[in-house]
């Protein structure tokens, strides 16, 4: 199931706080990338971002966004704006480190 682009526009909204963010479609889902790196997507309308270390406190759950794919966390807050760009600036934090 590809995503809708109202949920795409509405998780843009969420982080419009973050300067920077950009999102690429992609076979009907959504690449995001903040300051150019990749950090997540959006997968049959959910908001999932990579794993790493950094990230690892915000207690997410484990989804995998596509067959084959690896393991992501999923955001299931997605109406806390604040806590949105805690978990981008973290998860950004963790892949600029690799």
């Amino acid at each position: 199931m590809a995503s809708s682009k109202e949920y795409r526009d509405f998780i843009l909204e969420q982080l419009s706080q973050l300067k920077d963010i950009s999102c690429k479609s992609m076979m009907g889902e959504y690449l995001l990338y903040y300051k150019g790196v990749l950090f997540g997507g959006i997968y049959d309308d959910r908001f999932l971002v990579k794993k790493v270390t950094t990230n690892a406190n915000f207690n997410m759950e484990d989804a995998i966004p596509y067959d084959g794919a690896n393991t992501m966390y999923l955001v299931d807050d997605v109406d806390n704006k604040e806590a949105l760009k805690d978990i981008v600036e973290e998860t950004y934090k963790g892949l600029i480190k690799k």
